[in-house]
This record gives structure tokens, C-alpha cells and sequence, in this order.
């Protein structure tokens, strides 16, 4: 049985959100007045159900323009898509950034996570809760990690409306015309666009009661973000391979990045063609940087061999491992590096339609990117004849919700496709049926614009930075108890004393998360690790996406586990049991031993190793897998609970 909205009906503010992105109904049966027409025969049915990918925008249609998603919303969207209201609701309830229940216009959300844990986020969300109060018309939400960890603790505020200025978008893109919307097309030739509706965000970071509250009570007003060179310590510094334009070249402007550089790639790719630029990426040694390190380019050499077409090509800007935040410093700060890398890719592999899922939280990355797109294509790099070429390729953005499990690439298809954002089973491999059953190259930003020097510096001259097995140049997201947090570029092989030393660690040192909440702890007499994906398996830990978080003796360990626990049992998806469940015991068993050591905390340590087998042997994707990561090895290297 099916999910029924009975009577509700959608206000006219919220049938102008979804029509803005769908166009006006064409008949009764999606929504318009009924006519003599109607009642002889269904039109549309087959095109409606073929736009279902369209369900996601039009959530944050609806989100953007009225703050949440009534049933009578929901229901109109329903029609227009053809979609089941149960899978609807499914879908709406999935992602943490919509509501289905009455909400005020303005939303304030408060980053909980590991490094504004450990900066006071707790006492600063308590503290602006009780200043604001239900009268002051802003709910305030604990949110997960915001990206925005060298800037600890942070918030984000979003005020919901029509006709709000985005505070965000630079003054040089809104003249250009790049506020709102996405390229258009969908991937099947339809020619649809996602459009944004103006509603306000600010971001405050670092965080005080006063600057939150102040965001939150007038986003439209709030002081520009920092730029996006000061995340980068490096700046100016000549060996940078991946970050030399940020603070150097103007990120709205394509002439600027041509003049440094840019588009040099592009036109070797063209003189090489698709083939030997899959070898110049294979013999480049590069591998995949959002932590499962697969090569590069045998999954281009796998898509562009496979006969059924037609392929895509899917760039997962969807960062939100806590303390990541290095693909949100590039996309702000070199957006064109981005938009030139993932037409490479996609011509190797013989795509001509790109999905950039981008995270919803990154309002100022949306709107340099949307830019960057949309002036890419009005100077023939995108389009049907890529600079002259014969080649076309397109870039459409869609924007995620807040879903920490569409990093998985499976996951990530499914919400583009408008399902909710589970993994799927393997096989079949992404390579062969991936976005909308068809063969589908999906990477990460830090992996696309490694791609720039291997085409522009030779692949051999690329293998020679780092080590054999581990080539090229990596970004690491240095953030905690360091005097000089953010994004930091050194070849692989690096330590990890290298980076601390780089980053200015303070005394004390008491451990190192390395990876992220799906990462491990090392001690501090454990800084020579090289920073490798091999040498940090040898010393039993992980690389990850390069997230190197610092905690000095101020920061409790318990209070850390406990919110890994609660990130993780939060962020399931629930789809399978060994994770759904063992990410609920686990945080229970944290729970009863927060405040215990020793022989009263036996029991339930030896029923945490024994969830965290389960979890780790049976879950489907890598969220269970790695739940149990971090815990364990706070217990086991850190001694957490003796």
C-alpha cells in the first residue's frame, strides 16, 4: 500500500517553487486545471516517470523557497514526477538538510563534529539556543561536520525565501550573472535546468555567540567569507603543484586562469586523444585521493572500453568525512582547475554529460562553480564543440542534502537519480552500469585536478614526485590543537611530523586522528609515519581523504569516541543490518562507559571488539566497514579506557 497525502494541497508559493524548475503542468493529471481533455486520455506519464532524477532539485526547490516540505508539496511534486508519494517521503526524510515538518524560514546549523567539539561547539550551540529562544523565529540544529575545520567551531545559517541576496556570492559573480541555477541538461538530452531560488546563507566561522547569532537573524547582511587562500598556509609557496592559483589567480575570472595556466591541459588532451591520455594517467601512477586509492586510470581504461554508451562522467564533491574540507578550498579557489580537469576525463572516457554532486553546505563553492560553468560554456569550453573540437561535453550540478553516506559512489548515483542515497550491491561495477545503468567514471575533486600536471608536467615528471608506489603530490586537512590549521600540499611520503611541523602542533600533543571519523588514532611517539597509503597500512592506520586532526591533553578522549559514534549511527543508512544495529550498540556500550575505566569497563569494550567484527566483516559499503576504525584503535594505541 501506498503512502496518501488525503486532502493536502500545495500553497501557490510552493507550486511556484516546483514549477520554476519543472515548468508549468500540462494537464490535470500533474497539476493544472482539469479540462474536457483530461478525461479522455493520461499524456505524459512515460516523460514524467523519465524525470525522476528531477525529485532531489525539486526538493531543494520547495526547501530553498519555503523552508520545508508540506505533504501537499510533497504530493504536487508527486504528480509532476510520477513518483510514488512512499518513495517520496523516503527520499525527503533521507537527507538531513529537509524537514517535512513545520520549521521557522531560518535555520542555523551548528557544526557538532570533531573539530568544533573540541573548540566549544557544545556551549556555543547551548549558548545561542538560549539567547535566541522559539520567539526569535531561527531553529537551531546540531549539524555534522560543515567543512569548514581550520575555522572551529563554525555554523551555517540559511533563511529560507524568494527574494533574499545570497550573502556568499561574490559581488563579481553576481554581476557576471552567476547567482543560482546549474547547467543545464539532465544527462538524457532533455535540456533541464536546477534552478536556485534566492534564498540567504552565512557562514560564520570561527564562531561566537554574537557573530552566529547576528547570521542568523540577518544572513542577507553577514560579512563575506574569508577568502579562500587563507585555509592555505602554503600561499605564495613556489613548489605547489595542486594550490600555486590559489590567492594568486581571481577565481570568477576565466581569463585570469587562462593567463596562469589554464585550458593547457585541455588542449594537449585534445592533441594526445582519449587513449594516451588514459595512459598518461595510468603511467602517472595516480590513484583515487578520497581514501579507497583505486587507479585512476584503470577505471578510465574500463568505462571508455565499455560498448554500451551512452557514459558519464560523475565528479563527487560531496566531502563529509569530518575535518575534511580540501575539495571545498579548491572548488572556492580554483573553480575552472575543476571544470577543465572533468572535461578531460569525461573525453577520455567518451562521456558527454557530467554530474558534479556538490555538498549542500557549500553554498560558496555553488556559486563559484555554477559561475565558472556558465562562463565556460558562453566561451566554447563546454558545449556541443569544445574548443572547436567536434567534442561535446556538458556539466550539470546537483546539489546533495546533508548525507555523509552519498560519498559512496553507488549511493552518490542513486540520489542523482532521485532514490534514496543507498549503496548498492557489487557487481556490477560503476565501470559497466553505474548512473542510470550506464557505464559511469566517478572521482573526487582532489583526484580530477591531478590530472592538470600530469598532462601539463609529463607523466613521468609526475611519477617522480613522491614515492614508487605512492606518485604525486597530496592535500592534507591539518585542523585541532595546531597554531596554523588548514589545507596543506606535500609530496607523498611525507611524515606526519612533517605536517604537524608545518601546521605549528602545541605541546601536549595526546593523539592524531588520521582519515577522519573512519580513520584511526596514533600516538604522539608515533610522528614518523609516511604519509603513504602503504606506510600508514604498515603502521596499522589509514590515509583516508588526508585528514590529520590534532587533540592536546585539553581535549577528553571519551567525549571524542562518543561523538564518532554518534556520527556514524546518525549517518547510517540503515540499509543493511550489521550496520544499522551495530552503529546503535556501539554508541550505547560508549555511552555506559563514558565515565568508567579499567575492569568496570571490560564488558563492554569486549562487546564493542565484537560489533565492531560484525560491522567490519558483513556491512555493505565502507560506513559500517570503518565505524568501528576509530574506536578501536583509541582503545587499543591510546588506552582510552584503562
Amino acid at each position: 500500500m501506498d503512502l496518501r497525502f488525503g486532502d493536502s494541497k500545495p500553497t501557490d508559493e510552493e507550486r511556484a517553487a516546483v514549477d520554476a524548475l519543472l515548468g508549468p503542468p500540462e494537464s490535470s493529471w500533474e497539476g493544472a486545471d482539469r479540462s474536457d481533455a483530461d478525461l479522455r486520455w493520461a499524456r505524459g506519464g512515460r516523460e514524467a516517470r523519465d524525470r525522476r532524477d528531477q525529485l532531489l532539485p525539486a526538493l531543494h526547490a520547495l526547501n530553498d523557497r519555503v523552508g520545508w516540505i508540506s505533504e501537499g508539496a510533497l504530493d504536487y511534486v508527486c504528480r509532476r514526477l510520477t513518483v510514488p508519494p512512499a518513495e517520496a517521503y523516503g527520499v525527503a526524510t533521507f537527507y538531513a538538510m529537509f524537514s517535512v515538518r513545520p520549521r521557522p524560514a531560518t535555520v542555523l546549523h551548528v557544526c557538532t563534529d570533531l573539530a568544533c567539539t573540541a573548540a566549544g561547539a557544545s556551549e556555543l550551540c547551548a549558548t545561542v539556543e538560549a539567547r535566541l529562544g522559539p520567539e526569535s523565529g531561527v531553529k537551531v540544529e546540531r549539524s555534522p561536520c560543515l567543512g569548514l575545520c581550520e575555522r572551529a567551531p563554525a555554523c551555517l545559517a540559511i533563511r529560507a525565501g524568494e527574494s533574499a541576496r545570497p550573502a556568499l556570492e561574490d559581488e563579481a559573480v553576481q554581476a557576471e550573472g552567476g547567482s543560482g541555477g546549474a547547467a543545464p541538461g539532465d544527462g538524457k538530452g532533455k535540456g533541464r535546468r536546477e534552478r536556485n531560488t534566492l534564498h540567504a546563507t552565512a557562514v560564520c566561522a570561527p564562531a561566537t555567540p554574537d557573530r552566529a547569532i547576528a547570521a542568523a537573524t540577518a544572513p542577507e547582511t553577514a560579512p563575506t567569507e574569508p577568502a579562500p587562500e587563507t585555509a592555505v598556509p602554503q600561499t605564495g609557496t613556489p613548489a605547489l603543484t595542486l594550490l600555486h592559483r590559489i590567492g594568486t589567480v581571481d577565481p570568477t575570472s576565466l581569463d585570469d586562469y587562462r593567463a596562469h595556466g589554464g585550458y593547457t591541459a585541455l588542449r594537449r588532451a585534445f592533441a594526445l586523444g582519449p587513449a594516451a591520455v588514459i595512459r598518461e594517467v595510468t603511467d602517472a601512477g595516480l590513484v583515487g585521493r578520497g581514501g579507497a586509492a583505486f587507479p585512476t586510470g584503470r577505471k578510465w581504461q574500463a568505462t571508455a572500453a565499455q560498448p554500451d554508451h551512452p557514459h558519464y562522467l560523475v565528479c563527487n564533491a560531496d566531502e563529509s568525512e569530518p575535518g575534511t574540507f580540501k575539495d571545498r578550498v579548491l572548488m572556492e579557489g580554483d573553480p575552472y582547475a575543476l571544470v577543465e580537469a572533468m572535461t578531460i576525463a569525461a573525453y577520455a572516457t567518451g562521456a558527454h554529460r557530467g554530474y558534479l554532486y556538490l555538498r549542500g553546505e557549500y553554498p560558496r563553492a555553488l556559486a563559484r562553480l555554477t559561475h565558472a560553468i556558465e562562463q565556460a560554456r558562453a566561451r566554447g569550453l563546454l558545449g556541443d564543440d569544445v574548443l572547436g573540437q567536434g567534442y561535446a561535453f556538458d556539466i550539470e550540478i546537483r546539489r546533495g542534502a546533508g548525507a555523509y553516506i552519498c560519498g559512496e559512489e553507488t549511493a552518490l548515483f542513486n540520489s542523482i537519480e532521485g532514490h534514496r542515497g543507498e549503496p548498492r550491491s557489487k557487481p556490477p561495477f560503476p565501470v559497466e552500469k553505474g548512473l542510470f545503468g550506464k557505464p559511469t567514471v566517478e572521482n573526487n575533486v582532489e583526484t580530477l585536478v591531478n590530472v592538470l600536471p600530469i598532462l601539463t608536467m609529463g607523466a613521468e615528471a609526475y611519477a617522480a614526485i613522491g614515492t614508487p608506489t605512492s606518485t604525486g603530490p597530496k592535500l592534507f586537512c591539518v585542523s585541532g590543537s595546531v597554531a596554523r590549521p588548514g589545507v596543506y600540499e606535500l609530496p607523498f611520503g611525507a611524515t606526519l611530523g612533517d605536517v604537524l611541523a608545518l601546521a605549528g602542533v602545541r605541546d601536549n600533543l595526546r593523539a592524531v586522528l588520521l582519515g577522519g571519523a573512519a580513520g584511526g588514532f596514533v600516538r604522539p611517539d608515533e610522528l614518523d609515519v609516511p604519509l603513504t597509503f602503504e606506510g600508514t597500512r604498515e603502521a596499522g592506520t589509514t590515509l583516508g581523504s588526508g585528514v590529520v586532526m590534532a587533540f592536546d591533553d585539553t581535549v577528553p578522549l571519551p567525549r571524542l569516541l562518543l561523538r564518532i559514534a554518534e556520527f556514524f549511527r546518525d549517518e547510517s543508512c540503515g540499509q543493511c543490518v550489521p550496520c544499522r544495529v551495530g552503529t546503535v550498540r556501539q554508541e550505547e556500550a560508549l555511552h555506559r562507559i563514558a565515565d568508567r575505566t579499567g575492569a568496570a569497563a571490560a564488558d563492554d569494550i569486549a562487546l564493542l571488539r565484537e560489533v565492531g567484527r560484525a560491522m567490519r566483516d558483513a556491512s555493505i559499503c565502507g560506513l559500517g566497514q570503518t565505524a568501528w576504525n576509530a574506536v578501536e584503535s583509541a582503545i587499543d594505541r591510546l588506552g582510552a579506557y584503562e
